[in-house]
């Protein structure tokens, strides 16, 4: 009999070919993880090895060796950085948690080190001054490095730099110690009577008990439920219950902004603030829609919109107007079957098929872990896939993209393959595999875009390798591939009862996508207000200090139709400011770029060769080894952005065109 993690496994893996054993090895293929204190000996060996390196680029003449040399000291410093990250997020053991967290800090202050090296520093400025770097991708290495080096405050004098190094590691630090508390101690709710919650909801939550206070003698115990307030079941709950500083900038949004398209917090304020108004008339058509909605609902003519409200009644309203059903939505995507989607995916539009091959004893974290293998039958193995799909404790709570090692030029006829690892926290079922509901899909479509990205770029330096690129255009490749999960003709080769085999009706998937749409503007201006708060909380301050909360109920009642919750502060566990801040716009802007992309390039014929072609070589290889504006107007027209001020903005012809705007 095999073990129920060792089934779920073979159920995830039926959807590839398979090969043979290969002898013991370390976590991720690297000898040194064989045990969790080899992380200690992987920073050592990083630290020794980017030492002999800077000593070798201080003995070169200016010449592209430099460049690649910097670009060697990268890979070996990213190799401990990611692959850390990817440990601590993910290893059920303790013992490798805690060291790959050790390490991660230590590798990081050596890394500090690096971006504050003066030798490193002025070599890159005398390479890019002379003019020796012959090919693009090279001088924009180059200029791509000697920013990083200025961002991290080289060119300051002496003590303001120190200052900066401290302000980066303390950054470093709380961010981590933010990550950890909003995955550690996510905090909960009990709610009594246990009746509150619907009797289908009820095995989502934990049951609790307490004494009846309304009784006298206090003897009978009341069953409740506890909700415990992490995305997941808090979403399912709210809609199914009735019930200028050291770097020469005026604040870190500028700073952050400063090397993306965008180029300035004002540009992409203005962008926003414009935006909000262009969606303000349609949203508070939506809002009254709900509204009214809610009073026939409830039967009281005056009631109000409630903050909670919003998922709740929009759920209601989608189900009671196409008659969607979950669980027959969920028959047709079984997790074995969207894994085969994605098969789909890379053999129509690139021709190329994933495998699964085996991991050597001790290069998997968990017996639910795959691996596969993406093969072109003309190229060969263009990269490998960690999957690991399904939930657990101690887990990153999300659904995350994470690098193992970037692909590099190694000579010319040798290729250092991209390894990344697609993580997501998918329930499991009773059976082998899980269903999946199509938010499920979706979200594994978002994470493949991104995995392709690093799969399929063919960059000469590991430093533009795949999703190292601007971050206003890093999330287009994921939110295109969201496209996917939504169009009938990919859904059906793939969507299959599992029962009876038959293909997803094309009645329910137009049933879906018009459920989808049935309050875009809500949705857009939820982006918009998150954006704004972001870039807000990030922006210039005061010689008071900010009260967040006060800010951000402003800006919710200003750039929403929704009032505030008062006395709540959800954004102290809105873990994209850690992430991405002041860059949560990039997701606006990346929503522009792909509907674009769709349009005018994929949505004729998305499976076809000419639109993988498109993808993959006018898009995808180049990673961030091209100007990011140039990438996007050679693929979609030069129409696809703006200029605005002293940066770039999206068109958002295409966007307001999908919405009705």
């Amino acid at each position: 009999m095999l073990s129920r993690a060792a089934a779920i496994r073979r159920g995830a893996a039926a959807a590839f070919s398979t090969a043979s054993e290969k002898p013991e090895t370390g976590l991720y293929g690297f000898d040194v993880l064989r045990t969790a204190k080899g992380f200690r000996r992987f920073v050592d060996d990083a630290i020794q090895r980017s030492d002999e390196l800077v000593a070798h680029v201080a003995r070169l003449p200016s010449s592209i060796e430099i460049v690649r040399t910097m670009d060697e000291i990268s890979n070996t410093v990213c190799s401990v950085i990611d692959s850390a990250e990817l440990c601590r997020n993910t290893h059920p053991d303790r013992e490798f948690v805690e060291e790959a967290d050790k390490a991660s800090m230590r590798i990081y202050e050596h890394l500090q080190y690096l971006n504050t090296n003066t030798t490193l520093y002025n070599a890159i400025l005398k390479a890019e001054g002379e003019s020796v770097l012959l090919t693009e991708e090279a001088r924009r290495a180059a200029t791509t490095l000697r920013i990083d080096f200025e961002k991290g405050g080289i060119h300051l004098p002496e003590d303001k730099l120190e200052n900066a190094n401290q302000l980066n590691l303390e950054i470093a630090q709380l961010g981590r110690k933010f990550n950890e508390n909003v995955m550690n101690k996510p905090g909960f709710v009990d709610v009594y009577p246990a009746s509150r919650i619907p009797r289908n909801m009820q095995h989502i939550f934990k049951s609790v008990s307490r004494f009846n206070t309304s009784k006298q003698m206090n003897t009978e115990k009341q069953k409740g439920l506890r909700i415990v307030t992490e995305s997941g079941n808090l979403s399912s709950a709210l809609r199914w219950i009735s019930d200028e500083e050291i770097m020469g900038c005026k604040s870190y949004a500028e700073f952050a902004i400063r090397p993306n398209m965008a180029a300035s917090a004002d540009v992409v304020m203005s962008f926003l603030e414009d935006l909000s108004n262009i969606v303000k008339h349609k949203a508070e058509e939506e809002f009254k829609i709900i509204q009214n909605f809610k009073r026939r609902t409830c039967n009281e003519k005056s009631t109000n919109l409630e903050p909670w409200d919003e998922d709740y009644f929009i759920g209601m309203m989608k189900s009671s107007v196409y008659d969607l059903d979950a669980s027959v939505i969920a028959k047709y995507f079984p997790l074995s079957q969207c894994l085969k989607g994605l098969n789909v995916l890379v053999e129509s539009l690139f021709g190329a098929t994933f495998h699964q091959i085996p991991m050597r004893d001790g290069e998997s974290w968990h017996p639910d872990v795959i691996k596969l293998c993406l093969h072109h039958p003309d190229e060969g193995d263009l990269g490998f896939m960690y999957l690991d799909l399904y939930s657990r404790k101690g887990k990153h709570p999300g659904c995350a993209h994470f690098a193992v090692q970037g692909g590099r030029r190694l000579s010319d006829s040798n290729y250092q393959l991209p390894i990344i690892a697609l993580v997501c926290n998918f329930s499991r079922a009773s059976g082998i595999t899980a269903r999946l509901n199509h938010g499920d899909v979706e979200t594994l479509f978002h994470e493949f875009g991104h995995a392709l990205h690093s799969l399929l770029s063919r960059t000469e330096y590991q430093h533009f390798s795949g999703t190292r690129v601007a971050l206003d255009v890093a999330e287009t490749p994921s939110n295109l591939f969201e496209y996917y999960a939504w169009d009938y003709r990919v859904l059906k080769t793939f969507a299959l009862d599992e029962t009876t085999g038959d293909a997803i009706p094309e009645k329910l998937v137009k049933a879906l996508n018009a459920s989808r749409n049935m309050f875009p503007a809500t949705e857009l201006q939820r982006q918009i207000f998150y954006s704004i708060m972001d870039l807000t909380l990030f922006g210039e301050q005061t010689s008071k200090p900010m009260d967040t909360i006060s800010t951000v109920a402003d800006l919710r009642r200003k750039h929403t139709s929704w009032k505030y919750a008062e006395g709540t502060h959800w954004h102290t566990r809105f873990t994209h400011l850690i992430s991405y801040g002041a860059g949560y716009y990039s997701y606006l802007y990346a929503r522009c770029f792909a509907t674009t992309i769709w349009q005018e390039v994929c949505q004729e014929d998305p499976l076809s060769c000419s639109a993988g072609s498109a993808i993959r070589n006018k898009f995808l290889r180049f990673g961030g080894s091209k100007d990011p504006s140039s990438l996007l107007k050679d693929f979609a027209g030069d129409a696809i952005i703006r200029n605005s001020g002293s940066g770039i903005i999206p068109n958002i012809g295409s966007l307001c065109k999908e919405i009705g705007l």
